[in-house]
């Protein structure tokens, strides 16, 4: 046997998307994604100058109404949709500051006033932009800004008088048959290969995969909420990788895996879910605050087998766990730089929000049925192409002596966890009473839906 056919066999880590060619730098490109007429998920990038450009000139008029820097702002939901109403019937739209939400960057309250039957939602704001990809973040921070169309696909999650949504979730997931052409494939190819092997075998173990199937739970898959949860899992699994380098310091599960202790068939499998305890409700229920959570990415070990997908007992993959547990440190810190995590994180606060207010019956005691944010043809949410399938990326490295083969997982968000008394903490220091009682509803004029 020559020299070169002792050298490490090639090592081969899939994700469940297409990228493109080459990597994506975190620093230097603003990223989302596109989805073409046939619900195929891609990346886009955009030039960052024009994100700059942008942001800049909205500073020059940031100084009137909607558009200053709020610490805390306040939205009464009666009473937008009341001034949607009007909007609506006037000239049929709905204007800007009312798709941004007065400019929250952060929702953190939900205040009920019975004296004036308010459901308010309330957090941090400031003047808002769109950027390059068309959505809307603050001027002076970056952060992205809460979209109506966010919270009234979560509202619509939790209505008024249904059945409460259990699971909020997406899951990206190779198909049987192309979990059996894989192994077909693998086995194909079992043995020592050449460094020269590596593109054909990276682009068989791609063709072989074929497209994955994109499942949504819980929210219609065609909104910008479910295109936000698709995203961040997407892009997660491409940092996992090495497709996909972010601004911070953190080692991609390439970089850490041992082929030498993986199974060829072996699958990671990493999720995001919310860190559920960090909710502070007041002695009446009239005032919640959601403290600042984490959210956490988690890993399941599985293997593959004709085909399907099961759970490996008692293995622990350490460079998986590690993985997942520095992304989960560092997740502030990647969400202040790359907005996709920011968003997830928003979400998950904008969907407990909402299962809030439909537990403690704030519907009821209010008398407000949403009959507006409740019409699609009023208010639509769902105008995005669903994404239905995402390509194969492929990343080859030459490493140990395993082929190691592909990545899946998703995102399960459960609001409701978090409103069980375990993971609830009384506000007995009276803080969140002391902030709900500040600048009330009292006092507002005509049509007025937001304050400071």
């Amino acid at each position: 046997m020559n020299k070169t056919n002792r050298i490490a066999a090639l090592v081969v880590f899939a994700a469940l998307f297409s990228l493109g060619t080459g990597q994506v730098s975190a620093q230097t490109q603003l990223a989302g994604v596109d989805v073409d007429a046939q619900g195929i998920l891609k990346v886009k990038q955009f030039d960052p100058r024009l994100a700059n450009q942008r942001l800049i000139e909205a500073r020059n008029h940031a100084d009137t109404g909607v558009m200053q820097t709020s610490k805390l702002r306040k939205v009464s939901l009666n009473r937008l949709e009341a001034a949607i109403a009007k909007q609506i019937e006037a000239d049929g739209t709905i204007p800007e500051d009312m798709k941004a939400l007065a400019g929250l960057t952060s929702l953190e309250y939900v205040f009920f006033y019975p004296d004036t039957k308010d459901i308010v939602v309330a957090g941090p704001a400031e003047g808002f932009v769109a950027d390059p990809t068309d959505r809307l973040v603050g001027i002076q921070s970056g952060k992205p800004t809460v979209l109506l169309e966010d919270l009234v696909t979560a509202l619509r999650a939790y209505a008024p008088g249904a059945k409460p949504t259990s699971l909020i979730s997406v899951s990206i997931d190779p198909t049987t048959e192309g979990l059996q052409r894989m192994q077909r494939f693998l086995a194909s190819v079992h043995g020592r290969v050449q460094p020269s092997d590596a593109e054909r075998l990276a682009m068989g173990l791609k063709d072989n995969l074929g497209l994955q199937t994109v499942t949504i739970k819980g929210i219609p898959n065609s909104t910008h909420f479910a295109r936000v949860l698709v995203e961040a899992d997407y892009r997660m699994k491409l940092v996992g990788i090495g497709l996909e380098r972010l601004p911070v310091r953190l080692q991609s599960y390439v970089d850490r895996a041992n082929p030498n202790v993986i199974a060829s068939n072996a699958m990671e499998r990493w999720y995001f879910q919310p860190n559920y305890d960090a909710i502070s409700v007041s002695e009446d229920g009239l005032a919640m605050r959601i403290n600042e959570r984490g959210v956490e990415l988690v890993g399941a070990n599985e293997r593959v087998a004709d085909g399907r997908r099961m759970q490996i007992a008692g293995k622990v993959n350490r460079a998986s766990q590690t993985f997942c547990k520095d992304f989960t440190t560092a997740y502030p810190e990647i969400a202040k730089k790359v907005r996709i995590y920011a968003e997830l994180a928003q979400l998950i606060d904008v969907a407990v929000a909402a299962a809030y207010i439909q537990e403690q019956d704030f519907y009821g005691q209010a008398d407000w049925s949403m009959p507006v944010l409740l019409d699609e043809t009023m208010v639509p949410v769902e105008t995005y192409t669903a994404p239905e399938q995402v390509e194969t990326a492929v990343n080859a490295v030459w490493r140990g002596n395993t082929l190691m083969t592909p990545l899946g997982g998703g995102v399960n968000v459960q609001p409701r966890q978090a409103l069980k008394a375990e993971h609830v903490s009384k506000d007995t220091d009276g803080r969140v009473v002391k902030t709900r009682s500040q600048a009330g509803p009292t006092g507002l004029t005509e049509g007025q839906w937001w304050w400071d």
